[in-house]
């Protein structure tokens, strides 16, 4: 352990782009426990227990390792897990409720974090760092002057499931000025901000460009021709999902990448 604090703050994070922020935080000599879906940075993480899946946490084992603060998101963990820790008594953790609408809340993202963990280490230092990053990739990531493009983001296949407006991914595009559809929002929570499609609907013919995402499905080149009968029109392009998805830390490369996407810079490779 390092700096002037108390040995006992014990952290497990439960969402992996929530990880790998504390690793970046200079926090990871506290992080007790993460997600199989936490891999990310890997050397740091490898020697931190796995506790089972985002939505599938095995308390049991999280109980065991006896968190004092868990880090958990509104879209990727169930109410029931945060409801079952927080029914454990004195073993009781701190929830760290975390819910980012759009990239620019990365930078409160940050704050929460380095508010929740002040004094430990150089967590004041590594925010402010972080956050000044953040700040100009996002003033550099904006959709003013840009053309706008109606986009498909696909994370899933058989059935086909994409994202709603009002989800970060979304509000990432956006940024560069691709619009994605269908043009609807899917609420605060639940499956409705990930709708599933039925491959008729018409707005299908409307769409430029279809992404087909590295996560939470890997999409390969096998699916492209399937993508391309989807939408007969549309420009086919397999992307990062990792980068366009995940917030804190890794939104820096994340927003450059965007505005790779949008011919700013050399265009990543098309499938």
């Amino acid at each position: 352990m390092s700096g002037e604090h108390p040995v006992s703050v014990r952290i497990a994070s439960l969402v992996p782009s929530l990880t790998e922020l504390v690793v970046a935080l200079g926090l990871g000599d506290w992080l007790v426990a993460r997600t199989g879906w936490c891999i990310h940075p890997a050397a740091a993480l490898a020697g931190v227990p796995k506790v089972g899946g985002t939505k599938t946490v095995n308390l049991a084992k999280l109980r065991r390792l006896a968190p004092t603060h868990v880090l958990v998101n509104v879209d990727e963990n169930r109410r029931e897990t945060v409801e079952a820790m927080r029914a454990w008594g004195k073993d009781a953790p701190e929830i760290v409720v975390t819910h980012p609408f759009g990239p620019e809340d990365n930078l409160a993202l940050v704050a929460q974090l380095a508010a929740v963990f002040c004094g430990l280490g150089d967590v004041a230092a590594r925010a402010e760092f972080l956050q000044a990053a953040l700040a100009r990739e996002l003033a550099a990531t904006r959709p003013d002057g840009r053309p706008e493009r109606n986009v498909l983001y696909l994370i899933w296949h058989d059935p086909w499931m994409t994202v709603a407006r009002d989800t970060y991914l979304s509000r990432m595009l956006a940024r560069i000025g691709w619009l994605t559809l269908p043009a609807v929002e899917g609420g605060p929570a639940g499956a409705g901000r990930y709708p599933p499609l039925g491959g008729d609907e018409p707005w299908l013919g409307s769409v430029e460009r279809v992404l087909l995402s590295s996560e939470p499905f890997a999409f390969e080149a096998r699916h492209v021709a399937a993508a391309q009968a989807l939408c007969p029109g549309a420009t086919i392009q397999r992307v990062d999902g990792e980068l366009l998805s995940w917030y804190g830390a890794r939104a820096v490369a994340g927003l450059a990448y965007l505005r790779a996407l949008a011919d700013d810079n050399l265009p990543p490779e098309r499938a």
